[in-house]
């Protein structure tokens, strides 16, 4: 059963980069045709899809944040992480990571970030 398990600060200032990290437990995030994903819910709003990086590493993000998101992965420790610069109050979403394989999706539990200054 493949777990991921989110991390980093619940809150940052404005200006500043958010900065998430997803460990994955139950597969290894190079594994062929899966994906891995990013997802954020900011408070009575409906989710927007952030970005996506595959088995190879290669990335996908949404052309509305494009200009400030960067997604990466570490293999050694079987992570991705995604990164937003400049964040504003209006990144303040609940975010989540999420990892694919055809028809079967995993989520993690999720992660408050709040921008505040």
């Amino acid at each position: 059963q493949v777990q991921l398990q989110q991390s980093g600060p619940g809150m940052v200032k404005p200006s500043q980069t958010l900065s998430l990290t997803c460990t994955v437990s139950g597969a290894s995030i190079t594994t062929k045709s899966y994906y891995w994903s990013w997802i954020r819910q900011p408070p009575g709003k409906g989710l927007e899809w952030i970005g996506k990086i595959d088995d190879s590493g290669s990335t996908n993000v949404s052309p509305s944040l494009r200009s400030r998101v960067s997604i990466s992965r570490d293999t050694s420790k079987n992570q991705f992480i995604l990164q937003l610069s400049s964040a504003t109050p209006e990144d303040t979403a609940m975010y989540y990571c999420s990892g694919r394989l055809g028809a079967s999706s995993s989520w993690g539990q999720g992660a408050q970030v709040t921008v505040s200054s």
